[in-house]
């Protein structure tokens, strides 16, 4: 079992989820339990993995003999926790199971996790579940299974950090908040359904800041979904931690990408390198489409920030593309794929368009022919103008572009991929090649995939050998291996076979918002 907080032994109220992977800690758990008032020491936590057996973390879950089991529900999770609600309820019925979460929030009637639970709390459950608690536990029953929890008022919800435990701070991500909500409507986003933005007292939550510090935190992911919207806030935030940097601490943001005004402009670029992940979310830019799912962006203005930050400053910067959004086809992709990649961001996250529950852009499904798994993640399958043989062959793309393009393993060679033609049309090329030679996507070891990237450039492309030999060897050594490997042994100079100065790996650690355990964005406020 996972990240149990308190000590082991009976608890009335079990809040547990099912973690994408242990290195993930779940935010939401940890705002419930912090605002349980004088039910607190009544309630523990308990984080497992989608990895393990239902059955299993059913057992471990009785053993608190708990009277209420709140469960977190999201996308990557939602059918491990299907599985062990069933366990559960045929075990023992008598326990009240409250489930909680973006995935149970919108369109439950259908859901079987529904059917078994005895209530659903929809929304934000900070200070909805600790009523439910109270009123459960004083021998109170609910007519209705569904409680609708209104947006808090953040002034009154006790922030959850002094529940990150030590081993939390070292070893797992760390999320923090500064503000809830989004001002803008895009509709394949369920934060475009929490509107208005609200923001935490800043002092308090700088206090908080202070003390996390203080404990050793080195890595802040920030969840909120429009840092820089409140200039004044943004401004004081980046303060407060530029006056405190120290080597090894970073600080990952998301930013709406046309609003870089000179008063974060300047600020930004004072951050030393390493200290600094971006989170830049482009999504389209097709403008059609944009207008379509009713995302307001000025991309000339973004461009304008890009030049700005990768010039400028010493930011890492990584910017989200989506494919099979409404109106796009696969040539519209690859144009703005080019446009992203000549503005030279770190890493580009290219994800396929999720159907969220509840999302509002299921409203295009019949006009663009929206065709979406029917099992998590719901990616989409098809569109009116993207075949189910061209998605499948992007969503190839996407993930060869993560394994060479994002990983920080192929810094050098990447760009040699498309050095006759543009980055989408070489990159395509290169990732059609590559499953005809594996027919895998996954579970490519490093050594394995580098000697497949090393013989397309010089069979393929016809790369010089000495040319590309001492490119790759650098990219190899850089994540501090000593080794050179056998491919490349013949290719350069004896003095190179040994390790190269290059250097050091990047002390960032890559905070994809499409990867699993953060699909749905923040957890803050759901069981």
């Amino acid at each position: 079992m996972a990240g149990v907080l308190s000590q082991t032994g009976m608890a009335d109220i079990v809040l547990a989820t099912l973690n994408a992977r242990f290195i993930h800690a779940s935010f939401g758990l940890r705002y419930l339990r912090a605002n349980l008032g004088e039910l607190m020491e009544r309630s523990v936590i308990a984080e497992f993995e989608i990895s393990q057996r239902p059955v299993d973390v059913a057992s471990a879950l009785l053993d608190f003999e708990p009277k209420i089991i709140g469960l977190g529900v999201y996308i990557w999770n939602v059918a491990q926790t299907t599985a062990l609600a069933a366990v559960l309820k045929r075990l023992r019925p008598d326990i009240l199971l409250v489930i909680g979460g973006p995935e149970v929030s919108y369109e439950w009637e259908t859901q079987p996790i529904f059917e078994m639970a005895d209530y659903l709390i929809a929304g934000e459950a900070d200070l909805a579940f600790a009523d439910l608690c109270r009123g459960l536990l004083g021998g109170q029953a609910l007519r209705d299974k569904v409680i609708q929890a209104p947006p808090p008022d953040l002034a009154r919800v006790q922030m959850p950090y002094g529940l990150y435990t030590d081993d939390d701070l070292a070893h797992r991500f760390v999320y923090v908040e500064a503000s809830r909500g989004c001002p803008y409507s895009c509709e394949f986003c369920l934060s475009s359904l929490d509107i208005p933005p609200r923001r935490f007292p800043l002092p308090e939550f700088l206090d908080q800041m202070r003390v996390l510090m203080d404990r050793g935190l080195r890595h802040f992911k920030f969840v909120d979904r429009t840092f820089n919207l409140d200039l004044a806030s943004s401004r004081a935030i980046l303060e407060f931690f530029l006056q405190r940097h120290q080597p090894g601490r970073l600080c990952h943001f998301e930013l709406v990408p046309d609003r870089l005004p000179e008063t974060l402009r300047s600020l930004v670029a004072r951050f030393p390198a390493g200290s600094l992940q971006l989170e830049i979310g482009v999504q389209t830019f097709n403008e059609h489409t944009a207008a379509l799912i009713s995302r307001r962006q000025n991309y000339l203005q973004l461009e304008d920030n890009f030049r700005f930050l990768r010039r400028q400053t010493k930011a890492h910067l990584h910017a989200d593309l989506i494919i099979g959004l409404p109106g796009e086809d696969v040539s519209s992709f690859a144009a703005g794929f080019d446009r992203l990649a000549a503005l030279g961001p770190q890493e580009i996250q290219v994800g396929l368009l999720k159907r969220l529950r509840g999302a509002p852009i299921a409203r295009h499904d019949q006009q663009w022919g929206m065709i979406y798994n029917p099992l998590p993640p719901y990616e989409i399958l098809q569109t009116k103008l993207i075949s189910f043989a061209q998605m499948q062959q992007m969503r190839r793309f996407a993930r060869y572009w993560d394994l060479v393009g994002n990983s920080g393993n192929f810094v050098e060679t990447t760009p040699m991929l498309w050095r006759d033609s543009a980055p989408f049309k070489g990159f395509l090329a290169f990732s059609d090649w590559l499953y005809q030679q594996t027919r895998r996507t996954d579970a490519i070891a490093l050594l394995r995939l580098a000697q497949l990237v090393w013989t397309y450039l010089t069979t393929v492309l016809r790369c010089p050998e000495q040319e590309a030999a001492p490119i790759m060897l650098r990219d190899y050594q850089r994540g501090g291996r000593r080794e050179c490997p056998e491919f490349l042994r013949p290719h350069v100079p004896r003095n190179h076979a040994r390790p190269l100065q290059v250097p050091p790996p990047s002390s960032l650690r890559r905070q994809s918002r499409h990867q699993a355990g953060d699909a749905e964005g923040p957890s803050a406020g759901c069981l």
